[in-house]
């Protein structure tokens, strides 16, 4: 009997993480400086918030896979802005193709990434440029200082910004990452390979509902992608924040580009 209701508990957590982790928003943070962050895109519904993205070359934008909402909804990306009240359709929205990875079933599964290629080239300018990825084998230490950044509340149910914010966040060893999911109710959580552990931990820092798919940017590159938190829960501290680990995908990310660029749709 308690073999059945471990089971129904697991399959609880699980299925409420795959529900509600989608988006993250940044939780105590600032305002992000406008000359900053010039790689930060919206992936947007309807023209919508729903996702962060960050542009990696002229014509591909990077995000998590589960921002695929599997909606009719068409997907487009905004470019070139902070603020997503003044955003001008013909400059910054561009539409896109999908591109997500094909061993991505949820997000508690892992490989949760998605590239998208952009209708058009994005025209890098003072308002808008690419970010460098990590090298293939580029290791990420505990304790690194990064940054994170989205579109979307501050607190858990609070109210959408539409200003880009900005939170600085330090890695976390994955031993203790784990060991700190194993202890969640209804677990253990058997975290996803790939990963990076990063907010939410020992801090009141991290990110939240609203900005999945944003970077998490370490020495100046994008080195994870903003996956999942704990359900819908941002009153941090508690369990860390979980991010795809970029470096790992690196092979699949050259050879998306390489078959798709300059294609015409």
């Amino acid at each position: 009997m308690m073999r059945g209701l471990y089971t129904f508990l697991l399959f609880h957590v699980l299925t409420c993480l795959g529900q509600k982790a989608l988006g993250s928003e940044i939780i105590n943070g600032k305002k992000a400086h406008e000359k900053s962050l010039l790689y930060m895109a919206s992936v947007q519904f309807n023209e919508k918030h729903a996702c962060g993205g960050f542009l990696v070359s002229k014509e591909f934008v990077v995000t998590a896979a589960h921002c695929d909402l599997k909606t009719n909804a068409k997907m487009t990306v905004v470019l070139g802005t902070h603020d997503l009240k003044r955003v001008n359709k013909k400059t910054m929205r561009y539409n896109v193709v999908k591109y997500k990875h094909l061993s991505f079933v949820n997000i508690s599964s892992g490989n949760d990434i998605m590239l998208l290629k952009l209708s058009r080239k994005a025209k890098l300018s003072k308002t808008m440029n690419t970010i460098q990825l990590p090298s293939q084998n580029e290791i990420i230490k505990a304790n690194t200082k990064c940054i994170v950044a989205g579109w979307g509340r501050n607190e858990t149910k609070g109210t959408v910004v539409d200003q880009l914010r900005v939170v600085d966040v330090s890695t976390i060893d994955l031993d203790v990452c784990q060991k700190e999911w194993n202890q969640i109710p209804g677990g253990p959580i058997t975290l996803p390979a790939n990963i990076i552990c990063a907010g939410g931990y020992e801090t009141n820092k991290g990110s939240c509902q609203g900005d999945s798919g944003g970077p998490l940017v370490c020495n100046g590159k994008a080195v994870g992608i903003v996956s999942f938190n704990y359900r819908k829960i941002c009153d941090y501290p508690t369990v860390p924040n979980v991010y795809t680990e970029i470096s790992k995908f690196l092979p699949w990310i050259k050879k998306i580009i390489k078959e798709k660029a300059c294609k015409v749709y």
